[in-house]
């Protein structure tokens, strides 16, 4: 599934790459699937911005993942290959006996009319959804649950993959994309395979307005600014920041360790490559 490259009839054509979708086999969504998206723009509940440069970007629907695979022990057939506007990864249309659709992220090599299953007699293909106490040691795994029966949480991306190292009681070490090591307990699923989709890491987006499509808005540094902005701001020229560098509210920024999660430290055994 190679990037399609755009002749240079432009500045913002030149160098840009897009996907050429031709993995894709369905062009409208399952509409039993559907769900309005409502635009936040980063705002939280009470209409304030939490997140910047967040806004505007192309309508969307959101697309029903079955994140649990609930129905353990039970075959489906793959029906079609679909775009979804609100990951990088493509989804597969499942189709199971009894007329029962879901949608699940299309793993690497999956075809359309491959069975796929779930639970812990299914076979270790790509697709199939095991616990990981299942599940041999070495074998590339997507979609993890960190707590059992909530549905998968980590390794989600397009053309991402996470290996099981090794196995010790009722606890699995599992070595992630950053290069972290956790503990993930043997009772937790996980698909074998790697997402698909890898070449989404290549596209070069080429030009301004295509990030606007995306909902994201433009970014200005700090030292651009008015002292009464940022406090970057002001000074003749380029001046130097003079001191740490610091937030729009003058908060330390770059350097300053943030993760205030303490309670899964016991379950980190390695940090994530710097």
């Amino acid at each position: 599934m190679p990037n399609k490259q755009y002749k240079p009839t432009s500045p913002g054509r030149r160098g840009m790459s897009a996907s050429t979708f031709e993995e894709l086999t369905k062009k409208k969504p399952e509409r039993s699937l559907l769900e309005p998206l409502k635009k936040r723009a980063g705002r939280n509940n009470q209409g304030r911005v939490t997140v910047r440069h967040r806004g505007g970007g192309h309508k969307r629907m959101y697309r029903l993942i079955d994140w649990k695979r609930r129905r353990l022990g039970v075959p489906a057939q793959v029906v079609a290959i679909e775009y979804d506007p609100n990951r990088s990864a493509r989804i597969a249309l499942l189709q199971y006996p009894d007329g029962e659709k879901c949608y699940i992220l299309a793993p690497q090599g999956l075809k359309v009319g491959q069975v796929v299953s779930s639970g812990p007699e299914a076979e270790l293909l790509p697709g199939n959804a095991l616990p990981l106490q299942d599940i041999p040691v070495g074998f590339q795994i997507h979609n993890v649950e960190l707590k059992p029966g909530r549905g998968g949480q980590l390794v989600r991306g397009a053309g991402t993959a996470a290996r099981l190292m090794a196995k010790d009681g009722d606890w699995a070490q599992v070595l992630l994309p950053s290069g972290e090591v956790r503990r993930v307990h043997t009772s937790c699923t996980a698909t074998v395979g790697q997402v698909g989709n890898a070449e989404h890491a290549t596209i070069s987006i080429g030009k301004a307005g295509r990030t606007r499509w995306l909902g994201i808005r433009p970014t200005v540094r700090g030292s651009a600014m008015n002292p009464r902005d940022h406090p970057h701001g002001g000074g003749e020229g380029k001046a130097p920041i003079g001191g740490q560098p610091q937030t729009p509210w003058g908060k330390p920024a770059m350097g300053r360790k943030t993760r205030r999660r303490k309670a899964t430290d016991k379950f980190i055994l390695r940090r994530r490559s710097k």
